[in-house]
């Protein structure tokens, strides 16, 4: 009888959740971002039975090519979530930023998301309103606002971006970082797709 009362409680729970929405928050199902084809909507899978695909369930890597990366990977430098990072796509007053390598991107990326990979981000700052100089870049208040995001909490790419960006004369200030990266994005059933040019 035990076991039989159990299982109904059991089945009752996963019909519910079936029947329940996955929203993002309570009272936000999607979001629609604007992309330079027309727009997308964000939203998380609907699926109750979905499961992180590879590389997404790994959960041990190597350090030091990837240890855990700290909360914020420079003086300045703002760590955000994934509603902030849903935010400044819908707002606009932001690039969001894929500091992986290429192949990374193209396979699937955050929609919305430009490729600068971490090894060009400081050779890249005029694509964020930098003006080159002789000595170096210069970067005034007019330059954008960025998201930079990578794999996850022990991917050191974008961190590595937003280190190289300062020290190339890019303001601090004007950065911040997506640490859950597309681990955190996937893990949650966000809305993903391929990289394009």
């Amino acid at each position: 009888m035990r076991r039989m009362l159990l299982s109904l409680i059991m089945a009752t729970a996963a019909s519910s959740a079936v029947a329940d929405p996955v929203g993002i928050t309570k009272d936000t199902m999607s979001v629609t971002v604007p992309m330079g084809n027309g727009t997308v909507e964000i939203t998380r899978n609907q699926d109750p039975n979905a499961r992180l695909g590879e590389p997404w369930t790994q959960i041990a890597r190597p350090c030091p090519a990837f240890c855990i990366q700290p909360m914020s990977p420079a003086p300045g430098v703002t760590t955000i979530g994934e509603l902030e990072v849903l935010e400044f796509l819908q707002n606009g007053e932001a690039l969001l930023v894929d500091g992986r390598i290429r192949p990374q991107y193209e396979e699937g990326t955050i929609p919305g998301a430009i490729s600068v990979p971490y090894t060009e981000a400081a050779d890249r700052l005029g694509e964020f309103g930098c003006e080159i100089d002789f000595d170096g870049w210069i970067c005034e208040e007019e330059v954008a606002t960025v998201v930079l995001f990578c794999n996850g909490p022990w991917c050191g790419q974008s961190p590595t971006a937003a280190r190289r960006m300062i020290e190339a004369g890019f303001p601090a200030e004007k950065i911040y970082y997506y640490r859950g990266g597309m681990q955190g994005w996937n893990m949650l059933g966000l809305t993903v797709m391929p990289g394009t040019s």
